[in-house]
């Protein structure tokens, strides 16, 4: 568990209506009061609750930290309340399954947080990858673009869509996972039980596999973050898992822009920390695979949202759920706009 933090944001600190946010992953669970124009009011964790615990439990840090939100000074202007959760969710039952949370399947997230607040504020889910696509897309590197996808490579790599200046979720608010496209037919098994996903390849943990089982010595508890530095200082295996990493996220990236005709990739998480030694060998291979007309000129960009582009994502979801995703609009359409002028790449 963390302190509460308290941001002061200058003038965007003023009125207005304010989302309660979550952001609950395997590691932590964020939370946050966000406004309407994006300030960043207050932010607060728990970490999550290890394997062995019951789903109770881990609803139960979900609470302590609602709880201390609920506290703070601006939560009398909450109106409503976002959840971006960790992949699967099931968004007709407003349930959640994530893998990384073994204890959460189909587990009523939002009708639990619905009653914690005691049913007055409406509660909006989404998957975590949509929700950031959602942030990238309000104030971020995909802000203009009708037509993104927003991946985040971590410890998985998880994805969203922005389709028309739209967000696509897809029936069940998975679309745009990007990480369990298929890209090798023959490759290793990946944790979703399938094989050659691009996550069993660029993710952190993936790229660390990899690089030991080419022989690297790298520390005992070796991150990505470690893999990065031994790159940097010019060691082969791990310059190679970097690049086979961003070969497999190009081909993945393709074979999304091939079926929807995005005009932009952004690329954030951890793993993407890592600069031009992830960025570099990825346009290459990019520009490498996309060779018909509709998808050369195809952009890739780092994401620009901080480490609270969760919290940011799952208000804007919920304050457009709403109609309200532009104070100046209120069309009531639901649409996730950005508030520039459309680029088309």
């Amino acid at each position: 568990m963390g302190d509460t933090l308290l941001v002061a944001d200058g003038d965007r600190h003023g009125g207005g209506e304010v989302a309660l946010a979550l952001d609950v992953g395997g590691t932590k669970i964020a939370g946050g009061l966000v406004t309407g124009d994006g300030a960043v009011l207050a932010t607060d964790r728990e970490d999550t609750p290890g394997a062995r615990a019951d789903a109770d439990d881990v609803f139960q840090a979900v609470e302590r930290l609602v709880r201390r939100l609920l506290a703070l000074p601006d939560a009398d202007r909450v109106e409503v309340v976002g959840i971006g959760s960790a992949a699967p969710v099931h968004l007709a039952e407003g349930a959640v399954s994530p893998v990384n949370i073994p204890a959460w399947r189909r587990f009523p997230l939002v009708d639990r947080v619905r009653s914690l607040l005691g049913g007055r504020r409406p509660v909006l889910l989404c998957g975590d990858g949509p929700a950031y696509a959602a942030a990238e897309h309000w104030l971020g590197a995909a802000r203009g673009f009708d037509d993104a996808i927003c991946l985040v490579v971590s410890t998985g790599v998880g994805g969203g869509l922005v389709s028309g200046g739209r967000l696509l979720p897809g029936p069940s608010g998975n679309a745009g996972h990007l990480g369990h496209v298929v890209v090798d037919v023959d490759g290793d098994p990946c944790a979703c039980g399938s094989v050659g996903c691009v996550e069993s390849i660029a993710s952190g943990p993936s790229m660390v596999r990899w690089a030991r089982d080419q022989g690297w010595s790298g520390p005992g508890t070796a991150t990505a973050q470690d893999l990065a530095g031994a790159a940097r200082s010019g060691e082969p295996i791990p310059v190679a898992a970097f690049d086979r990493a961003a070969r497999a996220l190009a081909a993945g990236i393709v074979s999304a822009a091939a079926l929807t005709e995005v005009r932009v990739a952004v690329v954030g998480g951890g793993v993407a920390q890592a600069g031009p030694l992830l960025f570099a060998p990825l346009r290459e291979h990019l520009a490498g695979y996309a060779r018909l007309p509709f998808l050369r000129g195809l952009l890739v960009r780092a994401g620009e949202v901080s480490r609270d582009g969760g919290l940011l994502g799952a208000a804007r979801v919920a304050f457009a759920a709403r109609g309200d995703a532009d104070p100046r609009r209120r069309s009531g359409s639901g649409e996730i706009r950005s508030r520039e002028p459309r680029r088309g790449g």
